[in-house]
């Protein structure tokens, strides 16, 4: 019997000004326990793979079927990529998922990272990290939230430029990488592999003082829905006030001990957040009621990626600043519950353990 554990965090993206640029992995982890019997010959498991599935999304959000299950469909794209049309005879997925969904806190990008991190693992195919970087970008366009999971920590990215071939690779359709169930192992049956160095990442230093306080609203803001309410143009204006910001931002972050005004002005956005308060009642007045000066400790506070977590980086007084941004979500009627995190600096990890034939 194969056993191992993936471990992949959950992620931060934007940290204000840094729009699809900055990423942060946090201390929540999605969990696979795998195992595989390679005893057996046969499975009656569609495409040999059981899946079963603990905490958050309930019936109707977590699939158990492989084909749909968004872990399992990812990691068929990459096995099919190399010539595996099905998952080893008796593989067995246990998913725990503690990251809400839908929150802003790189639930679906954590789930597209272990898909491709579980290929690597049950297919043996030996795959750098820098390679599942470009299987995870086919999937999920967006290098912020997967570098940050993948590698863990405070990270910038950007997508490399490509030859026109290869910009053709990458603009495939996302259907055509992640097909409609079809028919068990006929389904993409070649599909996209996809261009070599999509995308790049690098790794800041964060000031060990720095804690995150995830603030996580009570209802669900779909990141397309997000993208939508942005404007396709911005002014010269706006984007020098974020280009400005995004340039000092990480320096701010790494210096040790922070400097709590300069993080604090570092992480104002024009890029994202304003647009965004017609989908997060009360987010304007909730990142404007709460400073370093009026809550000491507090080092910045923005949305988390799409939202609607509000993000808060401090070095003290976790309860008195979480409070004060729940009272200010329940004046809408909202109620959020909080979290203390730190950065997972080790980004995704595979354990391998020892199992019995007779482990379920």
């Amino acid at each position: 019997m194969t056993a191992f554990t993936i471990r992949a965090p959950c992620s931060s993206a934007n940290i204000g000004p840094g729009f699809d640029v900055i990423g942060l992995a946090l201390s929540m982890y999605l969990e696979l326990h795998v195992t595989v019997d390679p005893s057996q010959s046969s499975s009656d498991q569609p495409l040999n793979c059981a899946i079963t599935h603990e905490g958050q999304g309930g019936v109707a959000d977590i699939s158990l079927d492989p084909e749909v299950n968004l872990i399992t469909c990812v990691a068929l794209y990459v096995l099919r990529c190399h010539n595996h049309r099905a998952f080893p005879v008796k593989t067995h997925i246990h998913i725990i998922n503690p990251i809400p969904l839908g929150r802003g806190l790189g639930s679906s990008g954590t789930a597209v990272v272990a898909g491709v991190v579980l290929a690597n693992e049950v297919g043996k195919l030996g795959l750098t990290k820098a390679r599942m970087l470009d299987y995870c970008l086919m999937v999920e366009r967006h290098p912020d939230n997967v570098a940050a999971t993948l590698y863990g920590g405070f990270v910038g990215t950007y997508l490399n430029e490509l030859d026109p071939a290869d910009v053709e690779r990458l603009e495939i359709p996302l259907s055509e990488v992640l097909p409609k169930p079809a028919g068990g192992v006929d389904t993409g049956l070649k599909p996209p592999e996809p261009p070599l160095n999509i995308g790049h990442y690098h790794k800041f230093k964060w000031a060990k003082e720095i804690q995150c306080i995830a603030i996580i609203p009570d209802f669900e803001v779909p990141t397309a829905k997000a993208r939508n309410v942005l404007p396709s143009q911005y002014s010269r204006a706006d984007m020098v006030f974020n280009l400005q910001r995004i340039a000092l931002l990480p320096i701010a972050l790494g210096e040790s001990p922070p400097d709590a005004e300069f993080i604090y002005l570092s992480m104002q956005d024009k890029a994202h957040q304003p647009y965004r308060q017609t989908l997060i009642p009360g987010l304007t007045e909730i990142l404007q009621s709460i400073t370093p000066k009026s809550h000491p400790g507090l080092l910045g506070i923005c949305l988390s990626g799409a939202g609607p977590t509000i993000l808060a980086l401090a070095t003290e007084n976790f309860d008195h600043i979480a409070n004060h941004v729940i009272e200010q979500f329940k004046k809408e009627n909202i109620e959020c519950k909080w979290e203390l995190l730190k950065p997972a600096e080790d980004g995704t990890t595979v354990t391998h353990t020892s199992a019995s034939l007779n482990s379920p």
